[in-house]
């Protein structure tokens, strides 16, 4: 089975930045596309008073998105290891934030969950919703 990034697992050369930095190059047009819909996302919640508070966040991803996409770029085109090593670290700040409103969301919908399963519990003991 051929992949075509087999070549970046031979021990017999060294890999250059270009060749290292291929296989996230050839994704950058889908990074910046969602960076761009995050950003848009952000500005749309922003535009609620309730939104303003955390619009941020959807604003600040898509552009860490965009930034590794550029670097990327850049370290395809030119063989930078710092560019290589700049974009690496975006897309880390990127997970990192990704997975922390993950689990926010998690521990929000288990709340919800056991808030409302206690109140269908009370509405099946009394027979009737609880005023």
């Amino acid at each position: 089975m051929s992949d075509s990034f087999s070549s970046l697992g031979q021990a017999t050369a060294v890999p250059s930045i270009k060749d290292l930095s291929q296989p996230l190059a050839s994704g950058k047009g889908w990074m910046k596309f969602v960076g761009i819909v995050s950003i848009i996302h952000g500005a749309l919640i922003a535009l609620s008073i309730i939104g303003l508070v955390i619009a941020w966040l959807p604003i600040w991803m898509g552009l860490l998105l965009m930034r590794s996409a550029n670097a990327i770029e850049r370290a395809q085109l030119s063989g930078d290891a710092d560019a290589l090593k700049e974009s690496l670290a975006k897309l880390r700040t990127y997970f990192v934030v990704l997975g922390v409103l993950i689990l926010v969301g998690i521990v929000i919908s288990a709340v919800y969950f056991m808030f409302f399963g206690a109140m269908i519990a009370t509405m099946i003991r009394n027979g009737s919703f609880p005023h």
